[in-house]
């Protein structure tokens, strides 16, 4: 029960940015530049909800917590609703919604690589995220959603190419998702060691 009232929770907190963005919409509190304002909030609650999501297996390690892992398939699932959320206003803001002009994006701008790469790595995490698909690729589908490290590090070069000079948020984002990486690499390194001891 009290497990259940912790999930209801964290999926009704996690629905808050988009509830607001959607209130702020329709009654024009979004300001002179809507798009541009919505990509700011889902940029940013995208990237929290990574560090959340990539935060589950420390905090059981550490404090012997279960309950984060089992919050990890919803976080996750999140973090690509408000990616894909700031890709449309991308496209709305700056392509017009054509992929001629996407393609030119992508391929002029780095900070714009950045982010598609991440986006287009969270897609296959967030289809194969069911438990069905986990059955069914097994031990690929562990391999497949280790390149969530690889999503996390193309995010934080998206935000650090587009803040040019004010580079302090990217650079406590890039310092977060380091000591995670670091983490899961040195328990990767201990478990490697220790099955060869054994």
């Amino acid at each position: 029960m009290q497990e259940r009232v912790i999930r209801l929770a964290v999926f009704a907190a996690c629905g808050l940015p988009f509830a607001w963005l959607a209130y702020a919409a329709g009654s024009g509190g979004l300001g002179p530049d809507p798009a541009e304002q919505v990509m700011h909030v889902t940029g940013e609650w995208a990237l929290r909800l990574l560090v959340l999501t990539l935060a589950a297996s420390p905090l059981r390690q550490w404090f012997g917590w279960r309950w984060p892992l089992r919050l990890r398939r919803m976080l996750g699932l999140y973090v690509f609703f408000y990616a894909t959320l700031h890709l449309l206003g991308f496209l709305q803001l700056y392509t017009g919604w054509t992929v001629a002009a996407l393609l030119e994006e992508v391929v002029e701008r780095p900070y714009v690589t950045a982010g598609f790469v991440a986006w287009v790595v969270f897609l296959p995490l967030a289809l194969t995220s069911t438990r069905r698909a986990q059955r069914a690729l097994g031990k690929r589908w562990v391999a497949l959603h280790r390149l969530v490290y690889v999503a996390a590090i193309a995010a934080c070069l998206h935000l650090l190419w587009q803040a040019r000079s004010d580079i302090g948020e990217a650079l406590v984002y890039s310092s977060v998702f380091a000591l995670l990486l670091l983490w899961r690499g040195r328990r990767r390194w201990s478990r490697r060691r220790a099955g060869q001891v054994a």
